[in-house]
């Protein structure tokens, strides 16, 4: 009888998990249908037989509404032609010097990694994610390319960089559902073919389409984009927020002192900045080795890799009706454990103008109200809540010192917050524990002596 109800209960256990889980990823669902996703990945990812596992994720991103814009390389694939055809090969910039003879090499490698992706995007595998779904590929002259031209004091001969992305066929073919496939591969209107580099493609092609995302599948070592250093560097890892100032500020140092970042930090960087500041609205940059990383990092509140933005991804402000359900999200499991008093619809709407909430990334992670008692000279603070995956950033700080901010305009000289389970950290922040006949004479009428909440109080 033991074994069968510990059984249960783990079944039981197990189905609230993943309500919970399945709850939690709902406003991401909601907030990526119909968007533009670039996903941009190196030719490394189909010459190991990694792909397979990344068609399995996108089949789910197109399955939930999410538009798919593929941006593939082929270097390991064209290394390997040109040493078949003992050419040898050099770079100035990370960027291949294209002759003739290269370029051929070039157009066959990328040719063969086309073909190969748009076959492993065909299949219907039973069992697994991709049974019984068909993703219809379109590919072509998308991109219309300009020479390089020399730089220092080197002709990058057939090396070309994006001038134009035809953003109207994409979105055509968007439309129909259909997910688009371009190749490093650009053309001239007057019929040149021009080696160009998977980074500049996948930048230019999210800012000319306002793409929502850009998301570069680095060869970093683990999901954080950490690399191992030779002898005398530590491992470095790029953060996890970044905003464009402090991506070019990481740059600017990292030019300054040796091996700082990974190569792929640094190939990538200058490009996230670029397409965040053409409007992109945010750039992942996530490890390739990682199954399901593009999952992880667009589906969970702590992601796998490094975003960067514009600007910073959070900001405290006025509570807004619409914040109302995000709000009883957010407290709901407080009041269930009986930590806060609760509150319903109604009542939340009526005082929505009495909280602030911290939004972070256009997802609200925390919130706290005040009640003025103007007769007094006094107010008080409740409901200050904070998402548990971001306690340790200093939300409930910034709060705190909002509604201090906002007490003080109001003329009041005391600062109340009524508390059963979080004693130790007002008291860190300068409250002192006090008696209940110090509340408020309206207050002091509505204290439930049932839940025996602790007093405590600040001058501001």
């Amino acid at each position: 009888m033991s074994v069968l109800l510990s059984h249960t209960h783990n079944i039981v256990k197990l189905n609230a998990d993943f309500v919970s889980w399945f709850r939690s990823v709902a406003p991401y669902v909601n907030a990526f249908r119909n968007k533009i996703f670039v996903v941009a990945f190196g030719g490394e990812v189909v010459a190991d037989g990694k792909f397979i596992e990344l068609v399995h994720d996108l089949n789910l991103l197109a399955s939930l509404g999410v538009r798919l814009v593929l941006v593939h390389g082929a270097r390991p694939q064209i290394e390997s032609r040109l040493n078949e055809q003992k050419l040898q090969t050099t770079y100035v910039r990370d960027m291949r010097v294209t002759d003739a003879a290269t370029l051929q090499c070039v157009k066959e490698s990328i040719g063969r990694v086309r073909v190969e992706i748009e076959a492993l995007l065909s299949m219907g595998l039973p069992q697994s994610p991709m049974a019984n779904a068909a993703i219809r590929v379109a590919s072509g002259n998308f991109v219309t390319a300009r020479p390089i031209g020399v730089i220092e004091g080197v002709d990058l001969m057939h090396t070309g960089e994006v001038r134009r992305v035809d953003t109207a066929a994409i979105r055509s073919r968007l439309e129909q559902g259909e997910l688009a496939l371009l190749s490093p591969l650009g053309y001239s209107p007057t019929g040149e073919i021009f080696n160009l580099t998977l980074e500049n493609v996948a930048a230019e092609t999210a800012i000319a389409l306002k793409a929502e995302k850009l998301v570069f599948l680095m060869d970093a070592e683990d999901a954080e984009g950490r690399e191992k250093k030779g002898s005398g560097c530590a491992e470095v890892l790029l953060p996890r927020e970044l905003t464009v100032d402090e991506s070019k500020a990481l740059l600017k140092k990292d030019a300054g002192e040796a091996a700082q970042l990974s190569d792929d930090a640094q190939l990538y960087l200058p490009f996230a900045i670029r397409a965040c500041e053409g409007g992109v609205f945010r750039v992942h940059l996530i490890s390739r080795h990682v199954d399901g990383a593009i999952l992880q990092e667009l589906f969970t509140h702590s992601g796998i890799g490094s975003m960067i933005s514009k600007g910073p991804l959070q900001n405290l402000r006025e509570a807004r009706i619409e914040d109302v359900g995000a709000i009883l999200q957010l407290i709901e499991p407080l009041e269930i454990e009986g930590t806060l008093v609760r509150r319903s619809r109604e009542l939340l709407e009526m005082e929505i103008g009495r909280f602030v909430v911290v939004e972070h990334d256009g997802m609200i992670i925390g919130c706290a109200a005040l009640y003025p008692f103007p007769d007094e000279k006094a107010s008080e603070l409740a409901c200050l809540t904070v998402h548990p995956d971001y306690r340790s950033g200093g939300c409930g700080d910034a709060l705190l010192k909002n509604i201090e901010g906002r007490a003080r305009s109001q003329e009041s000289r005391k600062l109340f917050v009524l508390t059963t389970r979080t004693a130790h950290w007002f008291v860190e922040r300068g409250f002192i524990e006090t008696d209940v006949s110090e509340l408020p004479k309206v207050k002091r009428g509505l204290y439930n002596y049932q839940r025996r909440s602790k007093v405590f109080a600040k001058q501001i």
